[in-house]
């Protein structure tokens, strides 16, 4: 069977999508499959009158293949197919894994040339299916974990992190308290490295070098101080899982979502912090002197992570759910991971 698999991070990289550039990368290795990344044009005057929010791509040249799998980072990136003339004619079936599937307004209209697709959400599925007529299966996000699992212990000197976006009162108030010279604390947080451009996929060793010498790690759910009109939902995005498998202390504010309940359903797996910024600093402090009593948490983290949320599992199951032979070389990491998580649960 060949496979063709269709990204946007070769040509458009970016920091906060790295994880799911990564997804394509390894469904790439598995399939031992032929890598699409179409470049972005840009609008005419007319065009962004006529169709302000379309994307025009520069076309692609491919033959086909049996299957073509859409890497997509929101329901927009579905759209690249027009990357490709006759897709239809091209490939045997078209399947999508949609990362922000919330964004119901993202999705276009080359929805309907899909044969399925994933959403990260129970209740993203409705939509798409209704609206396209196409099957919708449901697939939580993931992440490298046997890629950019600790291969060693370090000391962690970071003692708070905080990467990506974080509400600007706690931003503020642990700027304040933490960079002072007369706090023995240190709060290291964004922005850090490049945000776009070909270093980023250079950086994502950097970051994960910073998390494992990280103690605490923050993270709150998208409606905690929300910025600009963009709809936005309670999932469980990269910084979670990035953190937890980096052996981290996860404390913010956690989604009230079924995704988190599932996802993040160990004990321990995040500490809620409160919703006056000053206090949560106060708690960031506790949690910091109790820090050698957290070792164990630290290891369940990295073994949880490493049992549930890797990309292979979700490859796995996007293969059943489509109907595709899972790719021979998957199974031997699969239990790679098995038994990494195992030696992590029993140290």
């Amino acid at each position: 069977m060949k496979v063709s698999v269709l990204y946007a991070g070769l040509n458009t990289p970016h920091a906060g999508w790295v994880a799911i550039d990564e997804l394509a990368e390894l469904l790439s290795f598995y399939f031992d499959a032929e890598v699409l990344s179409p470049k972005v044009l840009p609008n005419s005057w007319l065009q962004r009158q006529i169709r302000p929010h379309q994307v025009n791509y520069e076309p692609l040249n491919t033959t086909g293949s049996d299957v073509l799998i859409v890497v997509a980072r929101g329901p927009g990136d579905l759209g690249m197919v027009n990357a490709i003339a006759d897709c239809r004619k091209k490939f045997g079936k078209i399947y999508g894994f949609v990362t922000d599937s919330y964004f119901q307004a993202g999705f276009v209209k080359e929805t309907a040339l899909f044969d399925a697709i994933t959403v990260t959400a129970h209740e993203d599925m409705a939509f798409p299916q209704t609206r396209y007529h196409i099957p919708v299966h449901q697939l939580y996000q993931g992440a490298d974990c046997l890629t950019w699992v600790p291969r060693s212990t370090h000391h962690r000197d970071i003692d708070v992190m905080g990467f990506g976006r974080t509400p600007p009162s706690y931003q503020a108030c642990f700027s304040q308290r933490f960079h002072q010279s007369s706090s023995p604390y240190l709060y290291l947080h964004s922005p850090l490295g490049n945000l776009s451009g070909a270093s980023v996929h250079l950086e994502r060793g950097m970051l994960f070098k910073l998390l494992q010498r990280t103690r605490i790690s923050l993270a709150f759910h998208l409606y905690v101080e929300p910025q600009g009109g963009r709809p936005r939902a309670m999932m469980v995005t990269s910084r979670w899982l990035e953190s937890l498998l980096s052996g981290c202390i996860v404390a913010g504010r956690r989604p009230v979502s079924r995704m988190a309940d599932e996802m993040l359903c160990w004990p321990g797996a995040t500490l809620e912090l409160s919703e006056h910024a000053q206090t949560a600093a106060e708690e960031l402090e506790a949690l910091l002197l109790r820090n050698d009593s957290l070792a164990a948490q630290r290891r369940t983290n990295i073994a949880e992570m490493l049992a549930r949320h890797d990309w292979r599992y979700r490859i796995q199951t996007f293969c059943r759910l489509m109907n595709l032979p899972v790719p021979a070389k998957l199974h031997a990491d699969l239990v790679r991971l098995q038994n990494l998580g195992a030696s992590f649960a029993s140290q």
